[in-house]
Formats: structure tokens, sequence, C-alpha cells
């Protein structure tokens, strides 16, 4: 980075400098340097030489401004690598964890570089010491703990401009920064597995032509790998270990320089495809009571984290990651407003999803829905803008809150997930959750005002079975995580086809394919917003180890050497997603009504049996019901565009069958001159043409396990 400060530097002034920004921040003379602690008694600021293990100089941060340490250093530049030793008491059993021996990495830290390396001066007690975290360890834990950076945060932006797509036209795309490009050989080597590979022209052609409009990165934040995971010789792959919230990780940068990822933010910009960050601040790298002292365990444990009230010495835990970031303390909500707007204004990030959000919720031990932190993001001018998505469960009491969340909040909606999956396995009593979760989940978003892009629907995500291993296997298999294949969920609605993973049998290949194009087409036809898990297009696989979370390898990394089959199902996903990003009746901004709307007789949903008669409340009910067809009125949509017209669409007839056994369905006779055209038939051809006609008021042989796609055009003309 031009102006990087390279040569040893020896500080001899040091100002008083000013409290707010937090963090280090060059003006274009000096850097100010501000960090929070309400309970220190006094503050190091560590200067370091590249690659020297212990620090040049240490200058004591001497004015404290409503609980913040500040000074400036007129003769520091960007490229200084820095750190803090925080002094206070070692008081365990009353929350406090001061320790000067420990280096610590700047809470706001713009860059962070080096690796962590294990050791146990890391700790702030000494391991093995019959008092445990109680005694005080003296080691200097500097050699191992990587350097905060001095950045100049000035880019050239040019004309850069948030693509903006509307919520309910949103086709989300989740993929990992490393895995996504690691294998693929049209990307220069030198880049794959990182931001600049990600914004290479065979990668942004790969997303237009998919035709997803928002991919959501896996955490990118800066994080570190787990010592167990290092010691076995494995990575922290899907990053959910937090070190800092404001550094992008190194790890996934080609040139070092944070830059880079500005860079590929706005060549995805420049292709109008949005980017969304997956963001955990619901808890940190440092573990419970027994883990590292790096951040902010250091600087103030009893601010940051989330103690137990009657025992200051343990942690709250509703992660199940040993701690839990302090949602009650104001500067740490602050703390995550400022890495949120940060991200949007320095970063031009489009929005973000919170990985456990209901921990951010947390008030005492009861989860608030409109907690303060929610309160706070809602009033914001810049964050209450962007996109804001929430998986909504915590592993706390309370913590599951699916359609709980606020106005303006979308969710990842596990109930779609498991229905869908239960569904077209074949279980029976589906049919009216199925109808539920197909209509966008009014149950669940409906009664507190929200639309159906409130519910996030997904069939698949990075945690649990890829697509292809779902039709592959009904067991988990995840003995190369080194946990004797304990880890990971039990419970995954799968099914195998009738085979325990990879076969050769041309019956259960076909059977897999369309179980999978079954999957992807009522992803994309249902109302809300999809989400499409990276890989799932291309029938990636795990081989079935459905918590890859520790697999840096070609466990986790797509492969892009297709064969035929594979082929088949991306041109297939391509189609299907072109289907619903042409038609408005797929991506409604309000929820069905299911009865005559004002002013007309015409009902925009009707539901039929496949005797064609419309289905009754004791249909529903019925367990051994698998099949059913739904016709959506493209004329009663009652929508406008942005221009004030209204919006009229075709009118579609889907039919489902997850039964084992074909079925006739009796299509609507209500149709004047007007035919049936089969636009999609999972069992036919793989679905990548049109099927034909068939006229109003006939009959459509739907086969096994298959969906059907038509729409009432005119008849063609003899």
């Amino acid at each position: 980075m031009a102006g990087d400060q390279r040569d040893p530097l020896r500080i001899t002034a040091v100002w008083p400098g000013q409290p707010y920004p937090r963090g280090a921040h060059w003006d274009g003379q000096g850097v100010n340097f501000a960090l929070f602690s309400e309970h220190a008694e006094s503050v190091e600021l560590c200067i370091f030489d590249r690659d020297a293990p212990v620090e040049r100089q240490r200058i004591p941060v001497r004015e404290h401004t409503n609980q913040i340490w500040h000074c400036y250093l007129p003769e520091a530049r960007p490229g200084m690598l820095y750190g803090y030793r925080v002094h206070g008491p070692y008081d365990p059993a009353n929350g406090h964890r001061f320790n000067r021996n420990k280096l610590l990495v700047d809470p706001y830290a713009r860059c962070i570089v080096g690796a962590l390396r294990w050791d146990d001066s890391l700790f702030g007690y000494t391991i093995g010491h019959p008092d445990g975290d109680l005694s005080f360890d003296t080691r200097d834990s500097a050699p191992f703990v990587p350097r905060s950076k001095v950045i100049d945060t000035a880019f050239s932006w040019g004309d850069d401009t948030a693509p903006n797509i509307p919520r309910q036209d949103m086709v989300v795309y989740e993929l990992h920064v490393r895995g996504f490009t690691m294998r693929h050989p049209d990307v220069p080597p030198a880049l794959r597995g990182t931001y600049a590979g990600l914004a290479t022209a065979p990668v942004i052609d790969y997303l237009k032509r998919l035709g997803v409009t928002t991919i959501e990165l896996l955490p990118v934040h800066a994080f570190i790998d787990d010592r167990r995971l290092v010691e076995a010789g494995m990575r922290n792959y899907w990053g959910y270990n937090s070190l800092g919230y404001f550094a992008p990780e190194a790890r996934f940068s080609a040139s070092g320089k944070v830059a880079e990822f500005k860079t590929m933010v706005r060549t995805l910009h420049s292709a109008g495809i949005e980017v969304i960050l997956d963001v955990v601040y619901n808890h940190t790298a440092e573990g419970n009571e027994t883990g590292p002292t790096l951040l902010f365990r250091g600087v103030d444990n009893a601010s940051y984290y989330r103690l137990v009230r009657e025992d200051p010495r343990r942690y709250e835990d509703f992660t199940g990651c040993g701690n839990t970031l302090n949602m009650m303390h104001p500067r740490v909500v602050q703390m995550l407003m400022d890495s949120l707007r940060y991200w949007v204004t320095e970063m031009h990030v489009d929005g973000f999803r919170f990985d456990l959000a209901s921990a951010l919720a947390r008030e005492l031990h009861a989860v608030d829905r409109l907690g303060s932190f929610f309160d706070t993001l809602a009033q914001d001018p810049v964050l209450s803008r962007v996109k804001l998505i929430a998986e909504p469960w915590d592993l706390g009491d309370g913590g599951y809150q699916v359609g709980n969340f606020p106005v303006g909040w979308a969710e990842w909606n596990d109930k779609y997930r498991d229905t869908m999956r239960a569904f077209w396995k074949g279980d029976g009593g589906r049919i009216g959750d199925f109808a539920m979760r197909l209509t966008g989940s009014s149950d669940l978003y409906n009664r507190s005002g929200r639309q159906p892009h409130a519910s996030v629907n997904f069939v698949t995500a990075h945690d649990g079975f890829t697509l292809a291993d779902l039709v592959s296997y009904n067991d988990k298999h995840n003995e190369a995580n080194g946990e004797d294949n304990r880890d990971g969920n039990d419970h995954n609605l799968s099914w195998n086809c009738g085979v325990e993973g990879p076969s050769d049998d041309p019956a259960i290949r076909a059977l897999r394919l369309r179980q999978m194009r079954n999957f992807i087409a009522t992803l994309m036809l249902s109302q809300g917003v999809p989400m499409l898990t990276a890989g799932d297009e291309i029938a990636r696989t795990q081989r079935g180890n459905n918590n890859a979370y520790c697999q840096d390898n070609e466990t986790s990394w797509l492969d892009w050497l297709l064969d035929d089959e594979r082929r088949e199902l991306l041109a297939f996903t391509q189609r299907v997603i072109a289907l619903r990003r042409a038609h408005p009746v797929f991506r409604r901004r309000d929820f069905f009504q299911g009865r005559p709307l004002y002013g007309s007789d015409v009902k925009d949903i009707h539901w039929y049996k496949p005797s064609g008669a419309e289905m009754e409340q004791s249909d529903w009910e019925r367990d051994h019901a698998r099949a059913l067809g739904v016709f959506i009125v493209g004329a009663a949509l009652q929508e406008r565009d942005a221009q004030g017209r209204t919006v009229v669409d075709d009118d579609f007839l889907v039919l489902f069958n997850a039964s084992d056994t074909a079925q006739r369905f009796r299509v609507p006779r209500d149709g004047g001159e007007f035919h049936w055209h089969v636009l999609l038939d999972t069992a036919r051809d793989a679905g990548l043409r049109e099927q034909g006609t068939l006229r109003v008021g006939g009959a459509y042989a739907l086969a096994s396990r298959a969906l059907a796609v038509l729409c009432l055009r005119s008849a063609p003309k003899r």
C-alpha cells in the first residue's frame, strides 16, 4: 500500500488525541489511537517493527475521556504495526482478567496481519496450574499474536452504485470466498481462493449466467483457527471464530491489502450483483473462561462479555462457542454499530446475515424481540436501509425465534427447509405445511405486518448436507472431522434413493437428479427470497459430511470439471431461475388472499387435487396425500411497477407429485380460447425445454416424484 511505513521509527512525540473515532485513524498527518476500557488502570500502545517478535517501543496512553484511552502520534504513518497491553486487576472471581503480559489486538483494527501461532503463553492463566484460570501467567504472548496495522482507507470508488435489488426480486447465492475458486480452472492460480479471484471475469460471467442477484459470503471478518484443529492438521474453514469485526480476513487476500476487498465489491456491483456478509457478532474466538487472552478479554472482560451474574468467573453461553458478547453494554452495541456502518460506508457492502441473531436480542436471560440492538439498527440512517437477515435462533432457552424478528428484517426459514425436505422425501401428512411454505409462510410473517420476502427460503446451507448429498445419504459421514462422527446434525430429513453414497446404477442416478431438480424448482417457484448454496446447481458433494467446518480441502471446494449430468443440472437451474425472474407471480410483494379480491370475483390462488376438484379442508388433513396442484392467477397480482403501471402476469398451474406412483392431473376447465403450455417437467428431458401444449380441461400425466409447470396462453392457430 502506498505510504506504508517500512523503516524503523522511534516515536518521540505523543499528543493527547481524541476519544473518537475508536481504533487507529490516519488523518493525512498522523494517527489517532482510541481504545475503550471501563475498568483498566492504565494502557500501553505497543509499536512493532516488521516481523519483530516483540515490540520496539511501548507508549503510555495517558489521556482518558469517558472510559476511552486515547493519544495522537504525529510521526505515525499507514503501515505501522501495533497492539495494546492493558493493565488492571486479574480477578476472575469478579469478572476481571487483565494481564499486562498479553499483547492484545485492537478491537477496532482495520487490518490484522500475521497468523495466530498457538502457544501456552496466549492464556492469561497458567495451563496446568492447580488453581486453574484463577492463576496468573507472566509469560509474554507478543511473539505469537497477530499485529494490528494502521491503514490509509482512501480508495477510488469511481461511480460505484449499490444495485439495490428489490427484496422480492433477490436470488441469494451463499458461497465461501476460498472454496468457490480454489479449483476453478479459468481463475489464475495466484488469485484462486481470494477476493480478487471472485472479481475475475470467468466468475462474474458464471454468476450472471446462473441468474443470481446477491451473493452472501461466509464470514470474512478476521478469524483464527481453533487450537484443536491446528494440532490435528486442520483449519477453521467456515470462519465462525471472529478475531476482529473491522478487518477482512487476510487468508482470502492475494495482495495483502484491504483495497482488494473493495475492488471485489466494486466489480460485483458493476455487474449488478449485491454483496451480503455473514457476520458473527454473537461470540468471539476467545472462547470460555479457559480460552486465550487475545483482545476483548484482556481489554475489558467484564464489559465485553456476558458473565454469569452469580459467578462472574463464568460466561453466559447462548452460542455453543463458550461466550456471548454483552449486548447490554452501550459501548459493545456501539462497537457493533460502528463495525456494520464501516462495512457499508467504507467497504460498500449491501447487507448482512447475522449468525445466531437471537443472542443479539437477549436482555438479561430472555430474548427481547425489540432489544436495544434492534432498536438502534432501526433508527440508524445508514443501516436501516441495507438488507438485514437473521439466523433467528441461538442455543439458549427461548432462543428459537423464527417469525419473531422486527419489521424490516428477513429470516432464514428453517421451517421451509424441513418441510420441503420431508415432502420430497415422501413423508405423509405434509401437504398443508408444504402449501404454507410454498406461498411465503404467512403464518410466520403476515401477523406482524411483514411481507413474503421476510422469508429466506432454503433447502440447504453451508451447515448440513449439500443438495447432492441430501439425495445420496441417509446418515452423516463426518469421520474426517476427527470427532468419531459425533458432530453434525442427526436430523437431516434426507433420503438416499435406495443406496447409501455413490452409485453406478442408472436408475438411482436418474432419480437423484430428478430429486435435485425438484428441490431447485420448488425453491425458485416459492414466494419469499430463495437462497441457493454454491455448488448445488452442479451437484457438489462433501461425501456425506454434513459439518465440513474444518475441511479446507477438496471436500469443501467446488469441483468445476463437469460431466454431462452436472451440466444438465446447471442448465436446469439457470432456466428455472430465469423463469422466476421473468414472472412476478413467483415473487409477489404481498401474501395471497385465497379469496375474491376487492372489485373482482377472481381469487388469486386455487389449490387442486389430482382429480381437478378444488381442495377442501378435509383434503389438507389426509396423511396419505402427496400430490397437489396450485393455480396462480397472474391477473390478480394487484401490484404496480416503479412507473405506477398495473402489473399483470400469465396464469400458472404448478403440479407436485411426491408419491412413488405416477398421477394424472385434470387441469382446470375455465380457459376459453387458451391452452396450457408445459414449460417444465422435472421428469421429462430434464425440463430443459417446453414440452408442448395441453388443452384446457385435459389431463396431464405426471411421473412419480416430479414437478411440472404449465402456463395458460392463447391456443395455437391451426
